[in-house]
């Protein structure tokens, strides 16, 4: 099998559907801002490639005060309150970037209003709150997508496309690290009422990418979290992390965090992805790149990779172009779901069906 046969399996068509040239969508779209926390780049670096996007509003973070900043947004209206913007602009797309902590209410904001929606994430920090949101969510029939970009990178695609035409079999066993450097983190960051907790903020984009690129789900986990000699800048956020997860195959993954990342380091987070199965294992860590080792063939670094995309043009694309999301409603709903079950694993210290 040659190595670009392994990279067009059977997801390929779906992995191909953004790309670097200039989206039109049927009508203008009007966008407004909800906070300006988070990973607002995933948002405002597309917008070249959409001239039917308009930054119409915006406002504060009422938790940070934080709002976004892009030159599309000089002639957007700013408003103290969001649930005020919403009724007075009627904008087609909110993008809702606030702290974890009230980040569930910002969203059925939108869904009571039948606006469509994109969010941070996760949506929820307990089981109960979640089960409100999903609740709004399932009964608007709004469109919407969260910021898990990890998926769209070239080498989960990539490993993506490699586990779906059989190069290696059955995914058994999933290993995964996220690695951060700590830094001066943000006042909300540092209260558990508005952060969550580490699973929650980071641990929903390694479970978003195990899914994806393994095409396993997780039946049940257990974890730990907790904080160990942190620095001076993290307040009470934990700063290290490991679950335990159980696959529907019958197989086992496991993901481990930290905040322990030097400041000297030449990035600010290390990232790898283990997929193993009877036929062999792919591993993606940034200090060897994309590796393959499948029997009877000698390891290689696979250097062919599928193009990089974009969460928010995924999401519009869908909304409104008819095309089929590489983030659907279902995988938001899962990696929220699994995450608050890796969350209430470590909190009640058992073991919490997914």
């Amino acid at each position: 099998m040659q190595r670009r046969s392994l990279l067009l399996g059977a997801a390929g068509g779906a992995l191909a559907q953004n790309s670097k040239q200039t989206v039109r969508l049927p009508q203008k779209i009007r966008l407004a801002f909800i906070g300006g926390d988070g990973h607002a780049g995933e948002i405002l670096s597309p917008l070249p490639l959409l001239p039917d996007v308009e930054i119409v509003a915006f406002t504060e973070s009422e938790e940070s005060g934080k709002t976004i900043k892009s030159p599309r947004a000089s002639k957007a209206k700013k408003y103290d309150d969001y649930r005020r913007m919403l009724d007075q602009e009627k904008p087609d797309v909110v993008a809702v970037l606030t702290p974890n902590g009230g980040r569930a209410q910002a969203v059925m904001a939108c869904t009571e209003r039948k606006i469509n929606w994109i969010a941070e994430k996760p949506l929820a920090i307990s089981r109960e709150e979640w089960s409100r949101v999903k609740k709004s969510i399932l009964a608007s029939g709004t469109k919407f997508s969260i910021l898990l970009p990890m998926r769209f990178v070239p080498q989960f695609l990539a490993m993506k496309q490699i586990v779906s035409s059989g190069a290696i079999g059955e995914v058994a066993q999933i290993s995964t690290q996220k690695s951060y450097k700590a830094g001066n983190r943000a006042k909300w960051m540092r209260e558990p009422a508005t952060y969550g907790s580490t699973i929650l903020w980071i641990g929903i984009h390694m479970i978003d990418i195990m899914r994806f690129a393994s095409g396993r789900d997780m039946t049940e986990v257990f974890s730990y979290q907790t904080q160990v000699l942190p620095p001076p800048g993290i307040g009470k956020m934990e700063n290290t992390t490991a679950s335990v997860f159980r696959l529907d195959n019958g197989g086992v993954a496991t993901l481990h965090m930290d905040y322990y990342r030097p400041e000297s380091a030449p990035t600010h987070g290390d990232d790898r992805l283990r997929l193993a199965g009877p036929k062999g294992v792919v591993e993606w860590m940034a200090s060897t790149g994309l590796t393959l080792n499948v029997e009877g063939r000698k390891p290689e670094v696979v250097k062919d990779l599928p193009e990089e995309q974009s969460v928010f043009i995924d999401f519009l694309e869908a909304a409104y172009n008819g095309k089929q999301p590489l983030l659907t409603q279902e995988d938001v709903f899962r990696a929220n779901e699994v995450t608050i079950a890796a969350h209430e694993a470590a909190v009640k210290h058992a073991i919490v069906k997914a």
